[in-house]
């Protein structure tokens, strides 16, 4: 979802238009405060979500509504891309410094930004993707750490069982539930998922 922050109708609705041309669903707000108002009401959990970002706003200009994101955490699952009518280097500098996906000066290229916006979902896909790998890694015990680390170097339940000091059916049990927990069937697809 790409989501177009802009104190501006025409240019929200423009914006809109032009992302559904693509095939991307937008949302639109007026204001910086409504689309932190619904960053909230997510208790984040977004997936494939970018963020366009007009600077100069009434009330909370753009750069304060990055600042919010950023001390939450969010500018790696919510790419933001700045718009700016109003060309200020050394911001555009200072915000790409501090996380932001990009920064479109207007009038912008409508397939540069719309390509721009499509890395920017693909970017949150990836970095949602990564969190749910680093959550699921973070159910397993210390033992389940020790035998998954093994299994990842390619060695065998007898290996893994001879160089822990545990029974082989120790690690089959381990194993399954490494397999559980990590959402996956075979080994070749737990390497794959962890590298």
């Amino acid at each position: 979802m790409l989501h177009i922050v802009d104190d501006e109708e025409v240019v929200r609705d423009s914006l809109s238009w032009l992302a559904s041309s693509r095939g991307i669903a937008a949302a639109t707000y007026d204001c910086g405060a409504k689309f932190l108002a619904w960053v909230e009401s997510k208790a984040f959990d977004a997936a494939g979500d970018c963020v366009l970002l007009d600077v100069r706003m009434p009330d909370m200009n753009g750069v304060a509504v990055f600042d919010q994101l950023a001390a939450r955490g969010l500018t790696q699952r919510l790419p933001v891309i700045f718009l700016t009518g109003h060309g200020d280097v050394p911001m555009a500098v200072d915000t790409l410094k501090r996380g932001a996906f990009d920064f479109f000066e207007k009038p912008f290229n409508d397939n540069d930004l719309m390509d721009r916006v499509q890395e920017g979902l693909a970017k949150s896909l990836h970095a949602s993707a990564s969190a749910a790998v680093h959550a699921r890694l973070a159910t397993l015990s210390t033992r389940e750490r020790e035998v998954l680390d093994l299994i990842l170097a390619g060695k065998m339940n007898k290996v893994v069982a001879d160089e822990l000091g545990i029974s082989m059916r120790t690690v089959e049990v381990h194993r399954a539930h490494i397999f559980d927990k990590m959402q996956v069937k075979t080994a070749v697809e737990l390497a794959g998922l962890l590298k």
